[in-house]
């Protein structure tokens, strides 16, 4: 912490300070505000629905740590749960109790999983899971899509090719072709270009990975047809589905998104689940899981290695497991959706009263809002999104961010509300909202 007074510290000069010793100021990305511009906002302490700066201003808080926040910040239940287990101990680098109550909590809730494994990162876990893939396939390649991010492994980043259909490239300095040579890169939700990889390469396929609801290019979810055709695909040609949902992952239904996609497609399930973020409640937790035949292909029962020194880690799981059980109780997701889809909806009343093309899309405690053009729906892939209004998109957040409300700092993320939003937070959001537009 720094000497410095409180009184003197600003977010001008922490960004100054964080520069001289930390690459960009940040240790991850989007923090930044490379996207849209302007010193990020320093955060001292969040409290429910609301995050503090280094220089004492309050903001209604929508991104909730890209995720996790599910019950806000400081939840009663949760504080209690990892004081406790703090005291306890930090790390043993043995097995917990927790460990099981938490596997075991995440298993009753995805019936299309009978284990998992509990890692540190959703980079860790997506990462994990595609070699868990290719060990119980035998087969090197991979399918992911334009726009969705499954963490910075290697094999993951990449952009898409020049054809239909083709091969990624490297995205990312550091990363050699040959290490993406194995990664086919498709557009989201075109039916055509799945259908042709699997025509050329089926056999050699492990699996097709994907957000079920695209996050990372602001809020984009995988039309019905079109994942029941991915499904087909995958089982006619012996590859497995992997569902990211790192993001998705019980925020935005207590069934996650493959159980929307279960009632529509009955039947319907992935191979191999993602999850994190909110199985940790804020803390460093994700998991993978799939069905025991596949995950009896990991280490110590099978070949495929996989380790990390502070998986299942005890204050990690604590916090994790007394979150999910907090969202269990009765009418929590109905309240959660009915308070998302509020916002939105004002959101997009703001716009439309004035004049402003916006279009957006919701579901349980996630959203995402596009400004298009006059006429134009909802984006259904990356190319799609790009083309939206990111001049802006950036204009209204900053215009929001300087009357106290806090959205993400770029036009390709989603946003998050939480339990601890009030019906006055919403309606204070879209009041800015609504100045900002005029």
């Amino acid at each position: 912490m720094s000497t410095e007074p409180r009184s003197t510290l600003t977010n001008d000069s922490l960004f100054e300070r964080a520069r001289r010793v930390i690459p960009g100021g940040v240790n991850s990305p989007v923090r930044a505000f490379r996207a849209v511009g302007g010193t990020p906002r320093f955060i001292q302490r969040a409290e429910g629905a609301y995050m503090i700066d280094a220089e004492g201003r309050r903001y209604i808080d929508y991104i909730g740590s890209w995720g996790p926040m599910i019950l806000g910040h400081g939840h009663p239940a949760v504080v209690e749960a990892v004081q406790k287990a703090v005291l306890e101990g930090f790390s043993f680098g043995a097995p917990t109790e927790r460990e099981i109550e938490l596997a075991e909590e995440i298993l009753k809730l995805v019936p299309t999983m009978d284990q998992v494994r509990l890692v540190s990162s959703g980079t860790e876990a997506c990462m994990s899971a595609l070699r868990l893939a290719r060990g119980a396939t035998g087969r090197p390649k991979i399918i992911k899509f334009e726009g969705c991010y499954h963490g910075h492994a290697d094999s993951l980043l990449v952009k898409a090719g020049s054809g239909l259909a083709t091969f990624g490239h490297p995205t990312s300095a550091g990363v050699p072709p040959e290490v993406v040579q194995h990664t086919l890169v498709l557009e989201y939700n075109h039916i055509g270009q799945i259908e042709e990889a699997f025509a050329r390469d089926g056999s050699q396929i492990a699996c097709v990975v994907i957000e079920p609801i695209a996050g990372n290019m602001n809020f984009v979810r995988a039309s019905v047809p079109f994942m029941k055709r991915v499904r087909e695909l995958c089982d006619q040609h012996g590859a497995l589905l992997v569902f990211d949902e790192v993001m998705t992952g019980f925020r935005v239904g207590l069934g996650s998104a493959q159980g929307i996609y279960a009632k529509a497609l009955p039947g319907f399930a992935p191979d191999i689940s993602v999850f994190g973020k909110v199985i940790g409640g804020g803390m460093p937790l994700a998991a993978f899981g799939a069905r025991r035949a596949v995950m009896e292909q990991l280490a110590p029962l099978g070949p495929v290695y996989q380790a990390g020194t502070l998986s299942g880690n005890p204050v990690a799981t604590a916090c994790g497991l007394a979150t999910l059980k907090e969202i269990q109780k009765p009418g929590f997701f109905e309240d959660l959706a009915a308070r998302t889809r509020t916002l939105l909806d004002g959101l997009l009343g703001a716009a439309r009263d004035n004049g402003v093309p916006m279009v957006g899309d919701c579901e349980g405690g996630m959203f995402g809002f596009f400004f298009t053009k006059a006429g134009e729906g909802l984006p259904q892939n990356y190319p799609t999104v790009m083309a939206t209004d990111k001049e802006r998109f950036n204009t209204f957040f900053h215009g929001l961010l300087d009357r106290g409300v806090y959205l993400a700092p770029a036009l390709y993320e989603a946003g998050f509300v939480s339990a601890a939003h009030t019906a006055r937070d919403i309606d204070d959001t879209v009041a800015a909202a609504r100045i900002v537009l005029r």
